[in-house]
């Protein structure tokens, strides 16, 4: 999921990162360690005061767990030792907030939540006035860098689960469906854009092949418009099947879309179309030598 992130060499000289300002972080381990449980209990003050802390950290277990993965966190951020290890724990926390679904924003507001408590601190300890610029800009630089790598790993997580559900439910949206030996339907809802229609031919031909259809259904009923783009679509799938050996019906025409496929001077050539899906299915029985009778 990393491959094309940077390693912890270039993040280092993309962020400006010298010796001197891993130097400057370190010397403030013993001072930052000191005053760490006052600042983490400073911080969750502060968090108790958003919705965040009752949906996430109101369990004392879960509570007492992340504390420590905070003094963690810090601990290892004052040591400092920039290597991939490094790098790789704040993704992981990255992956952490976008698995349990906390927010970026309560994150980044509890970053610069963390930031002012540093600035306190380094106003503590006593530091000259050319020693507490460096340690600021040392600071920052660190914060920023984690920060950056953190959110990164947050959005590929986020865009990795979009994806997934994107598929889902583009498989969703084509399901073909075997509804008697030969006949395959499809019933289409919605709006038919290019990747839509592209989807629709590959589930509807791979269909075809794994069930030796004879006849397929496609019910464009559920259809909000029609316009050339879609027609065309729909004429690439029926041409398509027919090269599979498969007779493709359209049902579910409405006088509107028929008279907007006409306006729009679409051949449909052979195409066969029929109002309703009823009717669709009689051709198709008819096709595979079949009817439904009542009893």
């Amino acid at each position: 999921m990393h491959e094309n992130s940077r390693n912890a060499t270039q993040l280092c000289e993309l962020y400006g990162i010298q010796e001197e300002d891993i130097q400057n972080v370190k010397n403030l381990k013993s001072h930052a360690m000191e005053r760490m449980p006052m600042m983490v209990d400073s911080w969750y003050d502060w968090l108790k005061t958003t919705p965040e802390f009752h949906e996430y950290f109101a369990d004392p277990s879960t509570l007492n767990r992340v504390q420590k993965m905070q003094f963690g966190f810090w601990e290892q951020f004052f040591e400092s030792n920039i290597n991939d290890q490094y790098i790789n724990s704040r993704r992981k926390v990255g992956e952490v907030h976008a698995r349990i679904g906390l927010s970026q924003e309560i994150y980044l507001a509890g970053v610069d939540h963390f930031l002012g408590l540093f600035v306190i601190m380094l106003n503590e300890i006593g530091l000259s006035h050319k020693d507490l610029d460096r340690a600021r800009r040392a600071l920052n630089k660190l914060v920023h860098m984690d920060m950056t790598i953190i959110v990164q790993s947050y959005e590929q997580i986020v865009n990795h689960k979009l994806t997934a559900q994107s598929k889902t439910l583009m498989a969703m949206s084509t399901p073909v469906t075997q509804i008697w030996e030969g006949l395959l339907l499809l019933p289409v809802v919605g709006l038919i854009d290019s990747r839509r229609a592209q989807n629709i031919m590959d589930n509807t031909l791979n269909h075809i092949s794994t069930h030796s259809a004879q006849s397929f259904i496609l019910d464009i009923s559920g259809v909000a418009v029609v316009d050339t783009a879609v027609a065309n679509h729909l004429i690439k799938i029926t041409k398509a099947t027919k090269l599979m050996g498969c007779e493709c019906i359209i049902s579910g025409l409405s006088p509107a879309v028929a008279q907007t496929i006409v306006e729009l001077g679409i051949d449909v050539g052979t195409i066969k179309t029929t109002a309703n899906l009823k009717a669709a299915i009689e051709i198709a029985f008819n096709k595979l030598n079949m009817k439904i009778i009542k009893q």
